[in-house]
């Protein structure tokens, strides 16, 4: 809708054309000139507003996953957010780099080419003090990395590589692989200069030190999935029968859990003085007879009742009743 003119205007616009301060002709004019919109052919648009509006939303449930799955190894509480989305060129991205940098390469098939993940150096050095101990602490002055700190931060990537599967399944299966670690930018041209490059940029905040992380993921590689990259067929996928699915694997996991069990045949009270002079041999007198039914607790709840006897020349106990919450 255009914008509302309030009586001042319209006064004020009535005036201008009687007074002929406004030429109605040249208006007209003006009006029927066709608008010229730059078009940079160095620069194509390939990805439209929808499809890095998807990405975002991709990346804010990989942001969600990481923040659960990093505070485990990093003894601190960790927040990963989606702060930027943009599509450049990759010259751009990488002139942008400077040494040294913590720059994965990941091979996401079956998407063709590589996907780069660009850690925040502030952050690696943190990272590599919390595993080791420390509290976090960033270097004051910037260094390469020892091949030690590179094996230790390999283990973090690839964690957080993995955990792009869960993402991205509405939109296609992938299997990340973290190819390799690069520290120096001059080694990290893999994708073509002029390539167009969607750039999601998420922060990381470790504790009290905070710092950046750029994925790269190049127009060549998701451009056979481009069609799916709207919220469309996004939250069409999103339907029930993904909610069962999550209910039949939290049941699977559930029943794969072991809980202990244990029968408890009697109770006896003795006296510290009886408790000394125990000796093999000796009879303690339960609270229980025979033919009395026996407890049976699973973890520290009464759950059955049971009677105790033999079953293939073990000990066994034989459930009688189930005791219920409300019992």
């Amino acid at each position: 809708m255009g914008e509302v003119l309030s009586q001042n205007e319209i006064d004020d616009l009535l005036n201008a054309l009687n007074t002929g301060e406004l030429d109605v002709e040249e208006y007209k004019h003006n009006a029927a000139t066709k608008h010229v919109k730059e078009y940079d052919f160095a620069r194509p648009s390939k990805f439209a507003k929808e499809h890095l509006r998807t990405l975002e939303i991709i990346f804010e449930h990989y942001a969600r996953l990481v923040s659960t799955a990093l505070p485990a190894y990093m003894r601190t509480s960790c927040q990963v957010e989606v702060i930027n989305s943009e599509a450049v060129s990759f010259s751009e991205f990488s002139n942008a780099l400077s040494n040294p940098i913590l720059l994965g390469i990941m091979d996401l098939y079956p998407l063709k080419g590589n996907v780069l993940m660009d850690f925040s150096v502030k952050i690696g050095f943190s990272i590599i003090d919390r595993l080791l101990g420390g509290k976090g602490e960033t270097l004051d002055k910037e260094r390469d990395f020892s091949e030690i700190e590179l094996a230790i931060i390999e283990k973090i990537m690839v964690i957080c590589v993995d955990l792009l599967v869960e993402p991205w399944e509405n939109v296609v299966g992938l299997e990340p692989r973290l190819e390799k670690i690069e520290t120096n930018s001059q080694f990290a041209q893999v994708i073509s200069p002029t390539e167009i490059i969607a750039l999601l940029t998420l922060n990381l905040r470790i504790g009290n030190v905070e710092g950046l992380i750029n994925i790269c993921i190049p127009y060549t590689c998701i451009e056979p999935i481009i069609d799916k990259l709207n919220t469309k067929f996004w939250f069409s996928s999103m339907t029930e029968s993904n909610e069962e699915v999550y209910r039949d694997i939290i049941e699977k996991r559930i029943a794969q859990a072991q809980i202990p069990i244990k029968a408890i045949l009697g109770k006896s009270v003795i006296t510290i003085n009886d408790f000394i002079n125990l000796q093999i041999g000796d009879i303690i007198k339960l609270d229980k007879k025979i033919n009395e039914d026996i407890e049976v607790k699973v973890g520290d709840l009464e759950k059955f009742t049971a009677k105790a006897g033999l079953f293939e020349k073990k000990n066994a106990v034989q459930i009688v009743s189930i005791i219920r919450k409300e019992e």
